[in-house]
């Protein structure tokens, strides 16, 4: 159960972000993957992250403080292509620095669509979050927007494409925000992640 979720602030990189001992949690997927409809379904908040139908709308590390205990990050969507070249890099280099550097966080939670067919930005994402040995699990977004055959059929394609360059799949959940699918299975897993962290 989650109690309070206060938004903190919105930074454009990792030397602004809050200076503290929190735990974080980030949360980061393509641009359009349904990430700020899934925040609000952990949180139980209608729109504590702005959703719209506009790709691309976050474009700065956005914090929330949630039971006074940890730190939810809402990171800036990747592969908009419907930004200038530089400003998408300047959001990849904010992105990667984040994820590389702050001794804060936690576990990254890594979206993906499962209405689609597997795309190559989210496996090459998957790689770099592992070969840079940065804490992750995949949240397979947007369970009932297909028949549950075909989502089956591109989960399995996903997982089939890690396992190309991965000796273990990293741990998933699946999730529909329509249906809050994943809530409680999300919320557990946070704070299994926190109480293994206090030991």
């Amino acid at each position: 159960m989650i109690d309070k979720a206060i938004y903190i602030g919105s930074f454009n990189k990792e030397a602004e972000c809050p200076a503290t001992e929190i735990p974080e949690f980030a949360f980061i997927g393509r641009s359009n993957v349904g990430k700020s409809s899934l925040i609000n379904l952990i949180t139980n908040r209608k729109d504590l992250a702005k959703t719209s139908q506009t790709p691309g709308k976050t474009q700065k590390l956005n914090f929330f403080l949630i039971d006074d205990i940890w730190h939810l990050v809402d990171l800036p969507g990747y592969g908009y292509a419907k930004v200038s070249k530089t400003m998408r890099s300047d959001f990849e280099k904010m992105i990667q620095y984040y994820l590389k550097n702050r001794q804060q966080l936690y576990c990254t939670f890594l979206l993906i669509d499962a209405s689609i067919s597997p795309q190559k930005i989210d496996i090459e994402f998957a790689n770099w979050l592992g070969q840079h040995q940065i804490p992750f699990v995949i949240v397979f977004t947007k369970t009932d927007k297909s028949k549950a055959v075909e989502v089956k059929k591109n989960i399995d394609k996903f997982n089939e494409k890690l396992l190309e360059t991965w000796t273990t799949l990293p741990e998933s959940f699946r999730t529909s925000s329509e249906k809050r699918i994943g809530q409680k299975e999300l919320r557990s897993f946070i704070q299994s992640v926190l109480a293994d962290n206090k030991k």
